[in-house]
């Protein structure tokens, strides 16, 4: 078997090849011969030494996989053959960048036929994110104001779709090269940030998800409504943010993302009514992997990155 390895702290250039023994799986989990990896900013933070979550070199990155179960000795929850996807053991190391993973079962769902294993693998991290953003934690329902900063990017993206489906009024933040993408995904108004301060130009919104991390967080506040609530996915909780906002009566969170078999299968729902669309900018074969992550550390992504194995 194949995986991708990081052998040292730095730039793309030390994503290597190698043969590895074929995992084993646990109990309760599925060997998935994977046919698509989809890649998220973080595995580039990772990669480049910026915090350490799974450890030191050498590692193998990744998470999000759509692949077929090639062995399920003892769930019931899968079959040889089944088609799957997911985000398996986050925050621990999935090691997905590899050619077969094993993975717990209940970290999987079926994936939607009318998706790509491309399309698949592009979705978990992204979408994890947003709904447990927007409907875990942040309780959208129908007629709220919702804001998404970066609604061009992964999560943005998706969120945008999310939000729309829970009957919200949608703003997003986006360059102006992608406002004609994030219209396309159904916001309400989109602001080019490059052009117009949000924070003078939207008002009364009930929930901001935050993809961008920065000052924006901090802007954030004067855009909300009385009890509003900021959730940040890339921004963590600090005490002098959290109590600025509790201060001007505001609530403030920081979301890590979870795996989350409801959540997946609320994806997949909304999936199969023709709802939720995942865009991928590029696919990369497995052995360009270096190449994808150059692209990924340049930012401003439309979409996602995949690898195809």
């Amino acid at each position: 078997m194949r995986v991708i390895t990081q052998h040292a702290f730095g730039g793309p250039e030390v994503l290597t090849i190698v043969d590895a023994p074929e995992p084993r799986p646990h109990p309760a989990e599925v060997l998935v011969r994977v046919k698509a990896i989809g890649l998220n900013p973080l595995e580039a933070r990772l990669r480049a030494g910026e915090f350490s979550l799974i450890g030191r070199p050498p590692f193998v990155l990744g998470w999000d996989i759509s692949g077929v179960v090639e062995e399920s000795p003892q769930t019931w929850r899968f079959r040889p053959g089944d088609e799957v996807f997911g985000m398996p053991l986050f925050p621990r190391a999935a090691s997905a960048y590899a050619e077969i993973v094993s993975a717990p079962a209940l970290h999987l769902a079926r994936k939607p036929a009318s998706l790509s294993h491309v399309e698949a693998a592009a979705l978990p991290v992204v979408g994890l994110t947003a709904w447990q953003g927007l409907v875990d934690l942040g309780g959208v329902s129908e007629g709220d104001r919702v804001l998404v900063h970066g609604g061009g990017g992964g999560v943005g993206h998706v969120a945008i779709q999310i939000a729309k489906a829970l009957g919200a009024y949608v703003i997003a933040t986006a360059g102006g090269s992608k406002r004609e993408f994030v219209e396309g995904l159904g916001a309400d108004e989109v602001i080019d940030y490059t052009a117009v301060d949000f924070a003078g130009a939207v008002r009364d919104i009930d929930l901001v998800l935050d993809t961008i991390g920065g000052d924006t967080v901090e802007r954030s506040l004067g855009v909300l409504r009385p009890g509003g609530h900021l959730v940040t996915a890339v921004a963590e909780e600090d005490a002098e943010l959290v109590a600025a906002y509790e201060t001007a009566g505001m609530r403030f969170s920081g979301i890590a993302v979870d795996p989350d078999p409801v959540a997946l299968r609320g994806l997949v729902g909304l999936v199969e009514e023709g709802r939720l669309h995942v865009h991928v900018q590029e696919t990369f074969p497995f052995e360009r992997v270096a190449d994808a992550h150059r692209l990924l550390d340049g930012g401003h992504l439309q979409g996602k990155l995949v690898l195809t194995v």
